[in-house]
Order: structure tokens, then C-alpha cells, then sequence
């Protein structure tokens, strides 16, 4: 059976529910989901959908680097937008902290995300 290492930082929100923020198991790290919470007052981040994505980002980004990787190791993103309206948003966004090659990505419009986020990511990461 494969050891199962669990990840966690405070540079990331904390999980809000019975979740780790991210799960390493053997070279592949499996990260939950991120909403734009700010993760020093848990407060959301709701300014705009640009703001959102950009704390959503910052988020992965930090449970990514705790885990001992990069946006770059991401190999399969899932994103979850509560409006496919702001689907070209989040390619503009996605381009300025991913290059090529891009991770592999599903985007999905969900009726509802935790805490009335408009976009919630969970990603994959190959170490």
C-alpha cells in the first residue's frame, strides 16, 4: 500500500470541513479544492471575479510549494465557476501562472460552490 503523506500550511487557507488541503501519495499530490478565502482572515475574497481567481491561485500555489512543488508540477486542474461567463477570465488569469505546457483542465458551471465563491480549483501535481 502506498504511504499517504498529508499536507498542510498556513499559508493557505485552512480546510473548512473534514479535508486535508492536499494529499501526497508516492510522487503525485492531490489538492482539494481552493476558494478565494484569504487564508490569513479566512474572510472571502469577493472584489471581483479576477480577485477571486487570483486568491484561488495564490492558494494552490502555496499548498503547492508546502507540498515540495510548483504551479509547474500541476498535471490536471479542475475548475469549478459558478457562470461559464467567466470562463475566458480564467484562461487570461490561468496565463499568467501557468506556461506551456499547460496542465491538463476540465472547467465545469456548478449551481452552487462553498461560501457563494464564484470559482473553487482542485488540482493534481506530479512530483
Amino acid at each position: 500500500m502506498t504511504e499517504k503523506t498529508i499536507i498542510s500550511t498556513d499559508n493557505a487557507p485552512a480546510a473548512i470541513g473534514t479535508y486535508s488541503q492536499a494529499v501526497k501519495a508516492g510522487n503525485t499530490v492531490y489538492l482539494s479544492g481552493q476558494i478565494p478565502l484569504n487564508p490569513e482572515t479566512m474572510e472571502m475574497v469577493t472584489a471581483s471575479f479576477e480577485a477571486q481567481a487570483v486568491q484561488v491561485f495564490e492558494n494552490l500555489k502555496a499548498v503547492a510549494e508546502a507540498a515540495g512543488g510548483s504551479l509547474a508540477d500541476f498535471v490536471k486542474i479542475t475548475v469549478l465557476l459558478s457562470d461559464l461567463k467567466y470562463f475566458a477570465e480564467v484562461n487570461h488569469i490561468m496565463a499568467k501562472y501557468f506556461s506551456v505546457p499547460y496542465p491538463a483542465r476540465a472547467a465545469y458551471a456548478v449551481k452552487a460552490l462553498p461560501k457563494d465563491a464564484d470559482i473553487e480549483i482542485e488540482a493534481i501535481m506530479v512530483l
